[in-house]
């Protein structure tokens, strides 16, 4: 049974990270790789508030499974991130990289801290 909610989570996961890169590529033409940015930061938000709100007693370790592992382990992506910098620095955009290493880890981890602070608020 739990490699089907993760295979589940997945299912929706996956899809949803490349429809949100199509569209946040359809609006930015940029250098820097806002679609990949913005699934990363969205989905360390969505895992901070499920890792509070398991840790508060409000879900339990099914949704964990479905939500953290399926839909956020393929929401999100490392590859992709360290594929777009490392080409960011091999085409001179040497800047854009440094920039998307940093942005990235800063505003992963603060996403996943208001995330985990929000769902402390809402179940505690």
């Amino acid at each position: 049974m739990t490699w089907l909610l993760v295979v589940l989570g997945a299912m929706v996961g996956a899809p949803l990270r490349h429809l949100t890169d199509r569209a946040v590529r359809a609006r930015h033409d940029a250098v820097f790789p806002w679609g990949t940015f913005t699934v990363n930061v969205a989905g360390c938000l969505m895992l901070g508030l499920l890792t509070g709100a398991v840790a508060a007693g409000a879900a339990g370790p099914r949704l964990q499974l479905l939500l953290g592992t399926g839909l956020c382990g393929a929401l999100t992506t490392y590859s992709t991130f360290s594929y777009e910098t490392l080409r960011l620095a091999e085409t001179g955009a040497v800047r854009h990289a440094a920039v998307n290493v940093v942005a990235s880890v800063t505003a992963g981890l603060g996403a996943a801290f208001a995330g985990a602070a929000l769902a402390d608020a809402l179940w505690s």
